[in-house]
């Protein structure tokens, strides 16, 4: 498992200073935002792009997010993909990392499983031509993939080797996800881990802005990576915090306080 920090952590900041931020905190990859991505690339080329991060000491782990729209018109979504796909392949990034639509409430859910299956496929039909993955990132009580059993239903279906999905600590806690229900994820299929920790409250209650460092909040860190290091994870673990407090300081602060927040963490 090596580090990572998300672009979210940092989220009022660009991507250059993402980037010099991550380096001087000692991480070993990114998480690209898609908004400062697009931001960057209206003066750079990718090729600038892997040179900064090479000037860093960085790998990109993913950029994200991105829509993975199956209950609307997804052509600009497609198109969007296209693009990130063959950025990502440029600065050798393995994945994409998307977050599901939901169903209209009268859609029989067999119906909904196959028509996001198809979506999926289409995705990662476009993404694997550039040699990157897509990643299905369930979010915390969402109506239609909150936890991995569904993104696996939704991966199974589609049927493409370039699909996978990812591991949200503060979501699964959100959606109630058993232990075990990480326990059973093919490690193969699993892309990157996003951690963090939250607030004591209702699970309900929960916002992302409830998020803090790891080690200062109520998730089972420890049972969380003691099944990571079961199914032999050695990817990217990335620091996702979306919290105003943290957003208001120097982004070098912000990526040094969750640098250390992440080594106290993997001592557990």
């Amino acid at each position: 498992m090596h580090s990572c920090i998300n672009g979210a952590t940092t989220m009022p900041y660009t991507l250059e200073q993402d980037l010099e931020a991550a380096g001087k905190a000692g991480f070993d990859a990114v998480e690209i935002w898609s908004r400062k991505l697009d931001a960057y690339l209206q003066d750079h080329d990718a090729g600038e792009l892997r040179a900064c991060l090479d000037a860093h000491g960085l790998r990109a782990a993913s950029l994200c997010p991105y829509g993975l729209v199956g209950f609307s018109d997804n052509r600009e979504q497609l198109q969007a993909i296209e693009r990130a796909a063959k950025v990502a392949a440029a600065i050798d990034c393995p994945v994409l990392l998307v977050c599901a639509d939901a169903p209209p409430d009268d859609m029989d859910r067999d119906e909904a499983f196959e028509t996001m299956a198809a979506t999926a496929r289409a995705y990662a039909e476009r993404s694997a031509a550039h040699g990157v993955k897509i990643a299905i990132e369930p979010l915390g009580r969402h109506p239609f993939i909150p936890g991995p059993r569904e993104a696996l239903e939704v991966i199974e279906r589609a049927g493409h080797d370039s699909l996978g999905l990812m591991v949200d600590f503060f979501h699964y806690y959100k959606s109630g996800v058993p232990l075990d229900d990480i326990r059973a994820i093919p490690t193969e299929l699993l892309l990157i881990v996003h951690v963090d920790d939250c607030e004591d409250l209702p699970p309900a209650d929960l916002t992302d802005q409830h998020r803090v460092y790891m080690g200062e909040g109520v998730l089972p860190l420890k049972d969380m990576m003691g099944i990571l290091r079961e199914k032999g994870y050695s990817g990217a673990l990335s620091v996702e915090i979306f919290r105003e407090e943290y957003w208001e300081k120097d982004p070098v602060e912000i990526s040094v306080a969750a640098k250390a927040a992440y080594d106290r963490m993997m001592a557990i």
